[in-house]
């Protein structure tokens, strides 16, 4: 995994991209309360660690994105509906 958050300042994406990042953040945010949720329920406590280790790596995920997203900016309008 490259550590290297030396991006430019700011860079342009377009309103999709953004839309399809947000989602992904959604969806990693709540896969990771569901699969929390699961913990009271595991009987082994290797089982247990497992799946709190794929809710922090979800978790974490969704930060790196929520950083990147927050570094960008959104190009004005859709210029491809333009067209």
């Amino acid at each position: 995994m490259i550590d290297d958050f030396s991006l430019p300042e700011s860079f342009e994406i377009s309103p999709r991209f953004r839309r399809t990042i947000e989602e992904r953040i959604n969806r990693l945010e709540r896969d990771a309360e569901c699969d929390e949720a699961q913990v009271p329920h595991l009987a082994s406590p290797d089982h247990v660690r497992r799946q709190m280790r794929l809710v922090a790596a979800q978790r974490a995920e969704a930060l790196r994105m929520r950083i990147f997203l927050d570094r960008a900016r959104t190009r004005p309008g859709d210029r491809l509906n333009a067209l």
